[in-house]
């Protein structure tokens, strides 16, 4: 790290004002910042910060996560790995903090609080309260994850409590995940410390959590999309909201990150330094971050960008150093090795049919843009005994097969994927990551799954006379390759499901949410079809009253 200046307009949020200036830069730090008769018509602000985001699942291991999130000016996330962790550990959040470690970039990890997320599912590891302590250990731990186990908080579970008690002992930050919690439950929620949610999908929940002082973290990833229901919190709760991704697929990581949250709020009329508060200062001061504020003594991360209405990223700099220019990241790629858990040998077709009990089914709605499903009840033919799938009515078959250990196949029914043709499978399933698939009939599920047996990990989709898919051999969640080479294949994928008939904007993220229990309302796992309202399992065939 050398020495350099930088000139342009300055936009200094903590003062709220913006000036003519020019930055002095020493060994990656700002040393002076003075005022200037004539400079570069460019804007010099602080690097946006990715508040709740699992990297996991832009498909694309932390390294190369950051060679592409340079190029829109982010600098910083909060990193929750509890996807590798429920399917390697701790040996998985170690490696998610060492990959992070050989670029620069500001990852800041938590550790998991629901590893496993439920007893409901089969998960390939468990982290316990112990190792939790273990890891808070590490300064670059800034948090406990997530809490998804809200039934577990209110109720007073012992394992709980004692995760949020650690965190409190080690003064770490505790984040939630409580969507549609309201009122009473909301209150106590909060109260056993847990600070953050990013679930909410409505402004009423979220002003219910803001009255309890719970800061509230609007999402827009590439499945779930709040920002609209929640932007309009921004005037008055400037202090008490930041921005998040929460997941993003690697096409729309190449497009755009937490900067498209800025412009798209600034397009609505909204005051600059309250977005940019939100973008860029408030992950620093909840979670205690090293990350600069563009003020004399802090880090040299600071962004440049053309205007301050379009938003164009010119250059990135972190810790003094350039890591994107114009759209191309500085930063170079690294050497990650492979680990992984994958256990279960290839399926036949008939492993996926299910013996009809009666002509009605419980079905799960998927419904775009949420993580919340519904559910329906429906007629469903039967074949020689078997109930099979209506494409006509888009009620698909919808299974979940055990990665870790060879076992039955759950098999229920989905609708909204739209389907016509063939299916689409992943190995990204949420959160124990067992393989998900939807197909309209058991021969093509059945070659879907067995793509990702095969590869040990990935996403594929087969039908019109076409397989493709992306092998995802890291966990069976990402990809140790270039970046922007896993985002073109996937977009391949992504484009052959869309031609076999689904509507959805990103299929395979909102096919990766239907195995995550503890979001509401129906949901399946590999033990079963599962009311997540009631938190417990259901019958797939509803009971006909005579």
């Amino acid at each position: 790290m050398g020495s350099f200046s930088i000139s342009g307009n300055i936009v200094d949020l903590v003062k709220e004002k913006i000036f003519p200036g020019i930055i002095y830069v020493n060994n990656g730090v700002i040393q002076s910042i003075d005022k200037a008769s004539s400079v570069d018509q460019f804007y010099i602000l602080p690097g946006f910060i990715d508040a709740h985001v699992h990297v996991e699942s832009s498909m694309v291991v932390p390294s190369e996560f950051a060679r592409m999130a340079v190029v829109h000016g982010t600098v910083a996330t909060i990193s929750d790995p509890h996807e590798i962790g429920n399917v390697m550990g701790m040996d998985g959040v170690k490696y998610m903090i060492e990959s992070g470690d050989k670029v620069n970039f500001k990852f800041f990890f938590g550790a998991p609080s629901c590893v496993p997320a439920t007893s409901f599912e089969t998960a390939g590891a468990k982290i316990t309260a112990g190792e939790i302590e273990q890891l808070f250990q590490d300064h670059s731990v800034k948090y406990l994850s997530e809490m998804m186990n809200w039934p577990g908080v209110l109720s007073g579970d012992q394992e709980v409590f004692s995760k949020l008690n650690i965190a409190k002992k080690y003064n770490k930050v505790i984040d939630g995940h409580a969507p549609g919690l309201r009122g009473e439950q909301a209150q106590n929620y909060i109260a056993a410390g847990i600070s953050t949610d990013h679930e909410c999908f409505t402004a009423a929940e979220a002003l219910d959590k803001l009255k309890y002082e719970m800061k509230i973290i609007i999402r827009e990833g590439s499945a779930a999309k709040n920002f609209e229901a929640l932007i309009e919190l921004l005037p008055e709760y400037a202090d008490d909201i930041m921005f998040c991704s929460d997941d993003k697929h690697p096409d729309d990581l190449v497009e755009g990150h937490i900067n498209l949250l800025v412009k798209r709020a600034l397009h609505k009329g909204h005051d600059l330094f309250k977005v940019l508060k939100v973008a860029c200062l408030n992950p620093i001061d909840h979670y205690d971050l090293e990350v600069g504020r563009l003020r004399i003594g802090d880090p040299a991360d600071f962004i440049v960008v053309n205007d301050l209405k379009n938003f164009q990223v010119l250059k990135t700099i972190i810790n003094g150093e350039l890591v994107a220019e114009n759209g191309i990241s500085k930063i170079p790629p690294v050497e990650n090795d492979i680990i992984n858990n994958f256990n279960v040998g290839l399926k036949t077709a008939d492993d996926f049919k299910i013996a009809s009990e009666g002509p009605y089914i419980k079905v799960i709605e998927a419904l775009d843009g949420q993580l919340i499903t519904q559910s329906l009840k429906h007629f469903i033919a039967a074949d020689n005994g078997w109930a099979k799938a209506s494409v006509e009515h888009d009620i698909l078959k919808i299974v979940v097969v055990n990665r870790y250990v060879d076992s039955p196949p759950a098999v229920a029914f989905v609708k909204n994927f739209g389907l016509q043709k063939g299916a689409i499978a992943s190995s990204v399933a949420h959160d124990s990551h067992n393989i998900i698939a939807v197909g309209v009939d058991e021969d093509s599920i059945c070659k879907a799954v067995n793509l990702i047996i095969q590869a040990k990990g990935g996403v594929s989709a087969v039908g019109l006379g076409q397989e493709k898919m992306v092998a995802l051999p890291v966990a069976g969640l990402m990809s140790n390759l270039d970046g922007y080479q896993v985002a073109k294949e996937y977009t391949a994928v992504d484009n052959l499901a869309k031609q076999l008939g689904s509507k959805l904007r990103s299929p395979y993220m909102t096919l990766s949410f239907m195995a995550l229990l503890v979001i509401p309302s129906l949901k399946l796992s590999d033990r079963g079809l599962f009311d997540a309202d009631k938190f417990r399992f259901t019958d797939l065939f509803e009971k006909v009253e005579t």
